[in-house]
């Protein structure tokens, strides 16, 4: 909802009143659980970032689902890759660790 894609996303689907966004907005939703201060994802959230991605600052705001995770004490694994964009080079070098990561979680 901080972002202009998510703005443009959310009305488009969604249509115009922000309030409806919420629920389907990864760090708001967030935030509500954040209430009840019980993980809602007890093997914790793995997220890959590229540092050198051109949509990071104006669009990504990783830092704010960041926080809205340590509010909710869910446990989140935020890996910031220098030298990395967001193509298929970046997700290539990481996506086994996000198969081993779901696997892992399904297992459980």
């Amino acid at each position: 909802m901080q972002s202009p894609w998510g703005q443009k996303a959310f009305q488009g689907y969604l249509g115009g009143d922000a309030a409806d966004w919420a629920a389907h907005d990864a760090t708001a939703l967030m935030l509500m659980h954040a209430k009840s201060r019980r993980p809602q994802f007890p093997g914790g959230i793995l997220i890959d970032q590229g540092l050198a991605d051109r949509f990071l600052a104006e669009q990504l705001h990783p830092e704010a689902f960041e926080a809205a995770c340590a509010v909710a004490g869910q446990a989140l694994t935020l890996r910031r890759h220098a030298g990395y964009d967001h193509g298929y080079y970046f997700i290539a070098s990481f996506v086994d660790d996000h198969l081993h990561h779901h696997a892992k979680q399904l297992c459980a």
